[in-house]
């Protein structure tokens, strides 16, 4: 699906048999190893929970990120309005 506004990125998961992911929207990845990916989305901060997880691909330009292993977990943490706590990361290192 063509984006029909380059700076404003559509958010979209597609999830194949729970061992294949494809996130788009993808503005930032955080951090990651085999068993959590922590990325910014257009959408939040999303967090990928699995076994043997490895980025095939990624596109911060096009804002696509693809994703292999066995996915166990999508967690999205909500943004906070404010003077609350922001990210994982903002909260860990404050």
């Amino acid at each position: 699906m063509p984006y029909e506004d380059a700076g404003a990125m559509q958010h979209r998961l597609e999830l194949d048999g729970r061992e294949r992911l494809v996130v788009s929207g993808v503005e930032e990845v955080e951090r990651f190893d085999e068993e959590e990916i922590v990325m910014a989305t257009t959408a939040g901060t999303l967090v990928v929970g699995g076994t043997q997880l490895h980025i095939g691909k990624l596109n911060l330009d096009g804002g696509e990120l693809h994703v292999d292993g066995s996915i166990h977990t999508l967690l999205y943490e909500d943004k906070v309005s404010g003077g609350g706590h922001g990210g994982l990361l903002r909260r860990l290192f404050g």
